[in-house]
C-alpha cells in the first residue's frame, strides 16, 4: 500500500475490492501497524510520563447537547500545556471530549474523525448516533494493551440523534464498555467534582444558555477542587473550549462567547466563591 514512484497511477487493488464500510478494518486487513493498538511498547518499569488530558463535561437540554473541556495537560505533578484543546467535532451532528494520554487521544479522534467519513462515502448515508458510539467503543477496545501500560484514552461522545430529535451522551471505560448517560456526564480527573457541581445545577428544561453556563460552573468547580483541571486564565485569555450540537449541527463557542461566560462566572465567584446553590427542597 505504499507509494510505488514506477507505477502507473491506478490504486493498489486492496481499494479496488469490496468489502467492510468500517475505515478501520480495512486498515486491520491491509496495513494493521498503523493503527494506534497494534504498536509494541517496549518493556519498562512503572507508568510511561507522557501529557494527559484531564476534565471533560456534557449536558443535555431539549434542543441538543453541551459538551465542554478546560485547557490543562499536565505529566506528573507538572502543568504540560495551559491550552491543549480536548473538544473535537466528529461529524456534523456528534463531537469527542478527551481525557487521558493527549498524544494518543487526538490520534484516536483523528481517526474516528476518519471512520465516520468513510462511512459516509462508502454507505452513501450518516451513520446513526448508537452507531457512532458502538464505533468509538471498538476503537477504545482496541487500546486496550496501551492503557493497561498507562496510556489510557477515556473520551467523552455526544451528539444530536435525529432519530429521537435530542441530545445524547456516551462515556467510556478503558476496556470499550459504553453507557449512556442521562443529563449530564464528565470523565476526566476532575470529574467527580464537576458531576456533584452539575448534580445540584442541572434541570431537564435548562435553555441552551443555560446548559452552557451550567458545564463552565461545573469546570470552575473542578478545578477549584483538582489541581489537574485548569479554570479560566484571564491574564493569558486561556477560556474552556464549550460546543454546541443540535438540529442544525456542530457549533463552537466563539472566543468572544466563550470569553464573556467565562468573565461573568468569575466575577459572580468573587461574591460567592462556592457558586450559585440549589434550593434544599
Amino acid at each position: 500500500m505504499e507509494a510505488n514512484p514506477r507505477s502507473t497511477g491506478r490504486l493498489p487493488a486492496a481499494f479496488l475490492t469490496p468489502g467492510s464500510s468500517s475505515f478501520v478494518d480495512f486498515l486491520a486487513v491491509h496495513q494493521p501497524d498503523v493503527l494506534p493498538g497494534s504498536r509494541q511498547l517496549p518493556p519498562g518499569q512503572g507508568a510511561v510520563q507522557a501529557p494527559h488530558g484531564t476534565t471533560i463535561v456534557a449536558a443535555t437540554f431539549p434542543g441538543g447537547v453541551v459538551l465542554a473541556g478546560d485547557r490543562r495537560a499536565t505529566m506528573g505533578n507538572m502543568i504540560a500545556q495551559r491550552d491543549i484543546e480536548k473538544v473535537f467535532p466528529a461529524d456534523e451532528y456528534s463531537a469527542v471530549g478527551i481525557a487521558g494520554t493527549a498524544g494518543l487521544a487526538v490520534e484516536m479522534v483523528k481517526l474516528f474523525q476518519l471512520e465516520l467519513e468513510h462511512f459516509e462515502k462508502v454507505e452513501g448515508a450518516q451513520l446513526s448516533l448508537e452507531g457512532k458510539a458502538n464505533r468509538l467503543s471498538t476503537m477504545i477496545r482496541s487500546n486496550l494493551g496501551m492503557a493497561m501500560q498507562g496510556l489510557a484514552v477515556v473520551p467523552l461522545f455526544a451528539g444530536y440523534d435525529l432519530d429521537r430529535e435530542k441530545g445524547r451522551i456516551f462515556s467510556y471505560d478503558v476496556t470499550g464498555g459504553r453507557s449512556e448517560e442521562q443529563g449530564y456526564a464528565a470523565t476526566g480527573s476532575g470529574s467527580i467534582f464537576a458531576r456533584g457541581s452539575m448534580k445540584k445545577l442541572y434541570r431537564e428544561d435548562l435553555t441552551e444558555q443555560e446548559a452552557t453556563t451550567l458545564v463552565v460552573q461545573a469546570l470552575y468547580d473542578a478545578a477549584d477542587d483538582d489541581s489537574a483541571t485548569g479554570g479560566p486564565d484571564m491574564a493569558r485569555r486561556i477560556f474552556p473550549i464549550v460546543t454546541v450540537i443540535s438540529d442544525e449541527g456542530f457549533r463552537r463557542l466563539s472566543e468572544e462567547e466563550s470569553s464573556e461566560l467565562a468573565r461573568q462566572i468569575t466575577e459572580r465567584r468573587l461574591e460567592r466563591p462556592d457558586g450559585p446553590r440549589a434550593a434544599l427542597l
